[in-house]
């Protein structure tokens, strides 16, 4: 009578599923990195026959962690973000995006026993319009199929303020309401803003009004008339933006001449 013959090395893991005079199946529980290798299946016959075959087992990689992001950068600032996963075999792909946009980084693989560990660095100078971006590590492998690990941190930048004023009309006369908006950025955000006028307080309380940025006239005469500025401060510098204002009489002629005299 023919027998096959099963070598399990007293590990319960594996387990004889099906024997029969023409088959022999086993299954292997919870695989592991060392399960990989060469399985003989042999048949004591005359001559005995042997069937071999090559299990692979797959690593797969752990979700990846950024670091490098242990505090709010500043402008102008050199920042490394590492992104590094392990457990992976074969070695796992890593990707990195800004957004939507993907940007290089280095990679670096090192072998850990069966499986690999690897890591991929971006370099970053950093300005204000990295501010709230987000930078995106990807992490590609053949046992995760279509469905990648990521992880995503947003960069949080911290620069001086940039102030603009912009009026609410081009040409001002008198018995108008007049608005100045302070159009300030800046990170942290500088609030409050201060209004001055001739490099003075504002002279008029009643009619001038402040109301978060905004400076209001509520009634121009020819009293308004000079020079308005608007100052944001935060802990990295202060800036500021100057209107001059004329006021119009409520009537007045603009003469245009042919050829421009």
């Amino acid at each position: 009578m023919d027998e096959w013959l099963l070598v399990a090395d007293r590990d319960n893991r594996i387990e004889l599923v099906r024997a029969s005079w023409k088959e022999l199946t086993i299954s292997i529980s919870d695989v592991t990195l060392s399960d990989e290798g060469q399985y003989t299946c042999s048949l004591f016959t005359m001559p005995v026959k042997t069937s071999k075959a090559f299990l692979t087992v797959l690593g797969v990689p752990a979700k990846p962690e950024i670091t490098g992001l242990s505090k709010p950068a500043q402008e102008g600032e050199d920042v490394t973000l590492t992104c590094t996963t392990s457990g992976s075999k074969p070695a796992a792909d890593i990707r990195w995006f800004r957004n939507d946009k993907e940007v290089q980084g280095q990679k670096e693989v090192n072998a850990t026993g069966r499986s690999f560990t690897v890591r991929s660095t971006i370099h970053l100078k950093v300005d204000r319009t990295d501010d709230g971006a987000a930078y995106t590590c990807v992490v590609e492998h053949i046992a995760l199929g279509s469905l990648p690990h990521q992880v995503t941190e947003v960069l949080e930048v911290h620069y001086p303020p940039q102030v603009e004023i912009v009026r609410s009309v081009i040409v001002p006369q008198e018995g108008q309401y007049f608005k100045l908006e302070c159009v300030s950025k800046g990170n942290p955000l500088p609030e409050p803003v201060l209004w001055t006028k001739d490099g003075g307080e504002l002279p008029d309380v009643e009619r001038m009004i402040v109301e978060g940025r905004d400076l209001i006239i509520t009634t121009l005469n020819k009293t308004d008339n000079g020079t308005y500025r608007c100052e944001a401060s935060n802990h990295l510098g202060t800036n500021r933006d100057e209107f001059t204002l004329y006021v119009y009489g409520k009537y007045f002629w603009v003469i245009i001449t042919p050829g421009g005299q």
